[in-house]
């Protein structure tokens, strides 16, 4: 498919017009490629060489319409760090359409209705993050939205400091957050709750569709993902950040990368976002914000499921949905093929040493891939080697009951555990060559992070431990 033959659809536009607002892109000047990711151009059926067309540019700088596309912003609410905020919606981000399954989106485009007086754009270092840690975080075998291509431009705004503005057009097989729903249910326009739901359900679990108990079934749904989602991001020390209701998919993705980070020294109770002074979306967190969360859906979702089944659903979360999906996602990167009782106790015991050892989270698991009882290696990465070696005894206990070989055990977490992750010293080196017109590093990034698990000879730097004056940095919402 080319730019010429590519028709776009607007699915949504088919709901009640609160649902969304007609938008109008306001280009960028002078607009620049930065990016394109051939392998979301695949999830689409685009070209690979549209990265040379010049109109690529232009549809992401939006002067360039497919057929077909009518752009529009979503209208959502959503508790922000707790707080109920009646209306927000996309205040910088348009809708184009949609084209095999995948809604196309640009981030940074101007105001639109849901602006509430900010400009509508996105500074160039906030879209080169996003860019790259969407695609990251796909290759980590975890649910995400995704990119295809960023471009930046000379038209400056305000931040601290005066930044350049950039666009990322972004793609999802779903846009709706929790904060939909809650946008209906406070509002008390329950038919449009029920019309929402109606579309949910045929867009993000159309196997649901002629099921006469759909409505309670699809949140037993969107539990189990988001249990899921939460695991895998506990399991590869990934921080969101920002886990308002309003940044919460309802079909179960990583969505909206804003002060993110990857876990450097382990630190549980680490927080990535400077403006979250109370620590909310700290690590440590993240599972019992999800929980909440899913607590302010079902309240959205009362009117049309029955309370009480589920609470008990959300009781079940607690108790051993997301219990069992951490648990499972923790053995396999231990190499764990049985399932006992005591790993989770092996695995409470292993974040404690990891707290207590000062060692960098994705070294240490990948150098226990290679763990063949000699101890050494593992000493040599943590600061307090005694956390680890005593944390060991009972892993060697634990192994002495698996009937895999080592070989085996070892191949299977090297698939498993990352060799390299996008930390945040990484993106800022990216963020700084772009603003001179250097995009290499950008996308040799890419390239990493389509490689997680390779061994790259030539890339081995990345792999090393985060030098100790870019540890542990953190990002304010402002982008």
């Amino acid at each position: 498919m080319t730019l010429d033959t590519m028709t776009l659809e607007t699915a949504y536009l088919s709901l009640d017009s609160e649902f969304y607002a007609m938008s109008t892109p306001e280009p960028l000047d002078e607009p620049y490629l930065i990016s394109f990711n051939p392998k979301a151009a695949e999830l689409i059926g685009l070209d690979t060489d549209t990265a040379t067309d010049p109109r690529f540019v232009a549809l992401l700088n939006c002067t360039f319409v497919p057929k077909g596309t009518r752009p529009f912003s979503m209208c959502y609410a959503g508790h922000q760090f707790g707080h109920f905020a009646g209306r927000l919606g996309d205040g910088r981000a348009m809708n184009l359409g949609s084209i095999n399954g995948w809604h196309l989106q640009t981030k940074g485009s101007g105001e639109t209705l849901y602006a509430r007086m900010a400009d509508g754009r996105a500074a160039l270092p906030s879209s080169i993050r996003e860019y790259l840690m969407s695609e990251a975080m796909f290759h980590l075998g975890i649910p995400t939205t995704r990119a295809l291509g960023i471009i930046g431009s000379q038209t400056k705004i305000i931040r601290s400091p005066i930044e350049r503005a950039a666009i990322v057009m972004r793609l999802s097989p779903s846009w709706v957050r929790f904060g939909t729903f809650q946008y209906f249910h406070y509002f008390k326009e329950y038919d449009k709750l029920k019309s929402l739901t109606e579309y949910v359900i045929t867009e993000s679990y159309p196997h649901l569709q002629h099921d006469e108990d759909r409505y309670f079934k699809f949140f037993c749904e969107v539990v189990d993902r988001t249990a899921t989602l939460i695991a895998q991001w506990q399991g590869v020390g990934f921080i969101h950040g920002v886990m308002n209701t309003d940044n919460m998919s309802i079909a179960g993705l990583t969505l909206d990368y804003g002060p993110y980070a990857m876990l450097d020294d382990f630190q549980y109770g680490f927080v990535s976002n400077k403006s979250d002074r109370a620590g909310r979306y700290s690590y440590a967190e993240q599972p019992n914000v999800s929980y909440w969360n899913l607590t302010m859906l079902s309240q959205a979702l009362s009117t049309l499921i029955d309370k009480q089944k589920m609470q008990q659903k959300l009781d079940d979360y607690g108790a051993f949905i997301y219990p069992d999906a951490y648990t499972l996602v923790m053995c396999k990167k231990m190499g764990l093929f049985r399932r006992l009782e005591e790993d989770k106790e092996l695995i409470e015991a292993l974040l404690r040493a990891l707290q207590d050892a000062y060692v960098d989270y994705t070294i240490f698991f990948r150098t226990l891939c290679r763990y063949d009882g000699e101890r050494s290696p593992l000493y040599d990465i943590a600061m307090n080697p005694v956390a680890i070696h005593n944390w060991l005894n009972l892993y060697d206990e634990r192994l002495s009951k698996e009937t895999h070989t080592q070989i085996q055990r070892q191949e299977a977490m090297l698939k498993t555990n990352p060799k390299y992750v996008l930390k945040n010293y990484m993106l800022q080196d990216a963020i700084t060559l772009a603003k001179r017109g250097d995009f290499t590093l950008v996308e040799t990034l890419l390239y990493l992070a389509a490689h997680p698990y390779d061994e790259l000879p030539e890339f081995e730097h990345f792999a090393k431990e985060t030098p100790e004056e870019h540890k542990n940095i953190t990002f304010s919402c402002s982008s």
